[in-house]
């Protein structure tokens, strides 16, 4: 006999039917109907179950894009259930599938936001919690816009219309995750442990960087410190070793290096024999050759091409790279941790340079060719600037006459309909086509645009409604445009399962059930026949 994890309505029926005939009159009050379209509507019972389902999506859309660079992939970050919800709902609606669409989990936003502590900076400092947590409660709103929405269908297939095919191919909100694991919290058993509650609340793609631990910093900061190659090794084998104890074998590994922009290690690693990996990091170190009289006690000494070093070590027992050496380390480190068990890479950058990234990205796939990247579309770059300043030298080198533009003052607004800015917003419309295109980026994510976006309008909100326009500030700037483009969570009461539980009650107590869908629920001033899109007559 088939179980209640069964998905399809149909055979989630009959199971029900056939439960009810072995268990007798006692489950007269079970409805084989309601309760197949309550195991309908909970597709996922597991955490296990998503991240098996969205690792396998993952892997496929991997295989696309080896086959054609035009399929690449895209997140947003979020920082809360609700935020991720609204995300993949408006993806559904504007776009038609959540086909290619990923959630994205930042770590500096869980520090900014989740953290117990309080507001904190992206340095390791939250609770090792509060990530797999976060996991869970972004699918647990994308397992309740699953219910939501197909519990709206069902009350229109009583009503008589002919929804059926809708609900027989309905297409589930429950989308990858790539989760930000930081530099592992610790060594690697405590990487291990901490991923494997991560995937337990649903995660298929876990990202982890290279840098120490007890001393990461925020990629687009400095100070950051990073750490031997066996070392980082040691902890892409424990998120494996999770994934298949786990039994998701599909799991998805994501290295990143912050190399481009460290200019510190805290470890010289130990060579066993010439040309090792320990020996290919310690050729990175700078050392200055020293005769063993000028030794000093207690330095630390190396050979190397048969001289004596003394590798640069700082008043806090750091040692110095080489100058001029991030870009060999970026390669270096990218290189080893898909030759040892990782499937993407995440490159730091300073700043979003097509031209750039593909130099990195072409020596990688010298040795390994189907080489890619998940990139970060940061917030920590200044687009605009960016972008004005590659289109101003692009003019430059075609022969463009640039005296009206004032090179150290590019963001001026005077600019906003220039040629200038013409061809710099077009580059950013195309980055990522682009990119893709040419650097290799399978994947591409905003860490932090809910972070913005929620000061934003939290700005343009009280500027006016504190103001002179007052109520007519949210009216104006918030509900009317919420109906106007159709956003789900203008009724908020649908939004958060009223109309769900109400029919859960009068599955559970029937005609005795109190209701909140009555003559007096205010949401009903929203029903309307065609509420007009923007831009459209009715």
């Amino acid at each position: 006999m088939k179980n209640l994890e069964q998905s399809n309505y149909s055979s989630a029926l009959q199971t029900v039917r056939d439960l009810k005939a072995k268990y007798g009159t006692t489950w007269d009050a079970i409805s084989p109907e309601n309760a197949a379209r309550m195991a309908t509507q909970n597709r996922f019972k597991t955490g296990l179950d998503i991240a098996k389902y969205t690792a396998a999506i993952m892997r496929k859309d991997m295989a696309a894009y080896d086959n054609d660079a035009s399929n690449y992939t895209q997140s947003l970050g979020s920082w809360h259930g609700f935020v991720a919800q609204q995300n993949i709902i408006a993806v559904k609606k504007h776009h038609k599938t959540t086909s290619k669409r990923y959630i994205y989990l930042s770590g500096w936003m869980v520090a900014a936001l989740r953290s117990e502590f309080g507001p904190l900076p992206d340095q390791s400092m939250h609770e090792k919690t509060t990530v797999p947590n976060l996991i869970k409660e972004i699918y647990d709103f994308l397992r309740q816009a699953d219910a939501i929405e197909l519990n709206d269908l069902f009350r229109r297939l009583e009503k008589g219309e002919d929804v059926q095919d809708q609900i027989d191919n309905f297409e589930t909100h429950i989308v990858p995750i790539i989760a930000d694991i930081d530099a592992g919290f610790g060594n690697e058993e405590a990487t291990y442990l901490l991923t494997k509650k991560m995937i337990e609340a649903g995660a298929c793609a876990i990202q982890i960087e290279n840098q120490v631990s007890d001393a990461k910093q925020c990629g687009h900061q400095d100070g950051k410190v990073t750490v031997p190659h066996e070392d980082f090794l040691s902890k892409i084998n424990a998120i494996r070793y999770a994934f298949l104890e786990l039994g998701v074998e599909e799991g998805v590994i994501v290295a990143r290096t912050d190399s481009e922009g460290a200019s510190l290690t805290q470890k010289l690693p130990v060579s066993t024999e010439p040309g090792d990996l320990a020996s290919q990091y310690l050729a990175f170190v700078e050392a200055e050759q020293i005769t063993i009289d000028q030794a000093k006690e207690d330095d630390v000494l190396l050979k190397r091409d048969g001289k004596l070093v003394r590798p640069v070590r700082l008043p806090n027992g750091l040692y110095q790279f080489k100058e001029g050496t991030n870009i060999d380390r970026v390669v270096l480190d990218c290189i080893t941790s898909l030759q040892n068990g990782a499937d993407l890479l995440w490159i730091e950058t300073p700043t979003p340079n097509v031209k750039q990234i593909a130099h990195m990205v072409n020596r990688i796939r010298e040795v390994v060719p189907n080489a890619k990247l998940v990139y970060n579309n940061s917030p920590s770059f200044n687009w605009t600037l960016n972008f004005r300043n590659q289109a101003y030298d692009e003019m430059i080198a075609e022969g463009e006459n640039m005296t009206g533009y004032d090179r150290n003052n590019l963001m001026d607004v005077a600019y906003d309909n220039s040629e200038l800015c013409h061809r710099a917003d077009d580059k950013i419309r195309t980055f990522q086509r682009d990119s893709s295109k040419e650097a290799g980026i399978f994947h591409h994510l905003i860490t932090l645009p809910t972070y913005h976006t929620t000061a934003l309008h939290m700005n343009d909100l009280t500027q006016g409604y504190y103001g002179k326009e007052g109520m007519l500030a949210y009216v104006k700037g918030v509900q009317r445009q919420e109906i106007r483009k159709g956003v789900a969570c203008v009724k908020h009461q649908r939004m958060a399962g009223s109309n769900l539980g109400d029919d859960h009650k009068t599955f559970f107590a029937g005609d005795k059930a109190l209701k909140a869908d009555g003559a007096k629920n205010t949401s009903d001033q929203f029903e309307t026949k065609k509420v007009a899109q923007v831009g459209e007559l009715v």
